[in-house]
């Protein structure tokens, strides 16, 4: 049991670091390739488009190969799924064009509530005061450190609605997809991402014509920019299957408050590869958030503690209900032979 438990934790730390790596690690790649300084690919939805399209392709050779088992999900769950996938990444892209950087983190900011009230409304599920605590000193250090100028209008505070939903449902749809079907996290990764993959790239460029006024056919490619364009999606491949692994071992909730650990992180490479400024503000900001990711980590572990004593009693008053129904059901039924599956008389 030790054993099970030591290897269960060294397994979510892995899913942990692997999404904070690969995480932190695209958002490099990506900074050097659409930024005016590096490649100039102001293409961004094309390109997560190419994410999912080498996702897919890595899920389908995995498939092909036998490494993993292909589960039987609905179509139309997985189209549902996809549309509100590519909802989500449509509605940052826009958001992030129509409204101030300021007013863009505040939106990001508010996914955490967001998650918690649905996940009350769908799944009726509560988070404790110690956990809801946590998450205010969270949502406080990284509000300080990364908000600045905040401008909002129509359009644009009506496409951070749009974006903070339906990525607060896809997060919250990945853990309960998961469980619905008893199926791994690769697995539904591998079935969504041709999806996700082909909407975007029909529709990805339209979007990015509207973006940026440019084409992607017009863009020149250079051997460099196809190599970070390759850097990205194989980063995004780690990205991805962590993603699913994180949300289906913990919750929605618990991958935003990591989120938010990517964003100190972002922050500090950016000052120490990027000559980023990193002011008094920005550093006090990432101290609160770091101490409430730790209060955080402390919560969740109280909870399931908390949980765990509950349980107990709970199964003691449900065996004694299942015993009342047995002998109801025993007195008002025949007898059957178990091997023979005949009435006796």
């Amino acid at each position: 049991m030790e054993s099970e438990k030591r290897s269960s934790a060294i397994s979510d730390v892995g899913a942990w670091a692997m999404n904070v790596v690969s995480s932190v690690g695209i958002i490099m790649a990506n900074k050097q390739l659409m930024s005016n300084n590096g490649y100039a690919f102001s293409f961004a939805s094309s390109l997560t488009g190419f994410h999912f399209a080498v996702t897919a392709l890595v899920g389908l050779v995995s498939n092909a190969t036998g490494y993993s088992a292909s589960k039987h999900v609905p179509m139309w769950e997985l189209i549902w799924f996809s549309l509100v996938a590519n909802m989500s990444i449509t509605g940052m892209n826009f958001s992030l064009m129509l409204n101030s950087v300021g007013f863009y983190q505040i939106s990001k900011l508010s996914m955490i509530p967001v998650v918690c009230v649905m996940e009350w409304i769908l799944h009726n599920k509560h988070c404790s005061r110690e956990v809801k605590m946590s998450v205010v000193v969270v949502v406080i250090g990284v509000g300080v450190c990364t908000v600045t100028d905040v401008k909002v209008n129509l359009k644009g505070f009506m496409c951070a609605c749009i974006a903070v939903l339906s990525t607060s449902l896809q997060q919250i749809s990945i853990g309960s997809l998961q469980k619905k079907y008893s199926i791994g996290s690769f697995e539904l990764l591998s079935k969504t991402a041709p999806i996700q993959a082909l909407f975007l790239l029909i529709l990805g460029p339209f979007v990015d014509y509207y973006l940026s006024g440019k084409l992607i056919t017009s863009y020149k490619m250079s051997s460099g920019a196809i190599l970070c364009i390759l850097l990205s999606c194989s980063l995004a491949v780690f990205c991805n299957v962590s993603q699913y692994l994180c949300i289906g071992r913990f919750s929605a909730v618990s991958f935003q408050v990591l989120g938010h650990m990517k964003t100190v992180c972002v922050l500090t490479l950016g000052w120490l590869l990027f000559d980023s400024e990193l002011t008094f503000k920005n550093i006090m900001g990432m101290i609160i958030a770091v101490v409430g990711m730790v209060i955080y980590s402390w919560a969740v572990e109280l909870e399931k503690q908390s949980n765990a004593k509950t349980l107990p009693h709970v199964k003691n008053s449900m065996t004694e209900e299942e015993i009342r129904l047995l002998k109801v059901g025993v007195e008002n039924s025949p007898l059957k032979d178990v091997e023979l599956g005949e009435a006796q008389g």
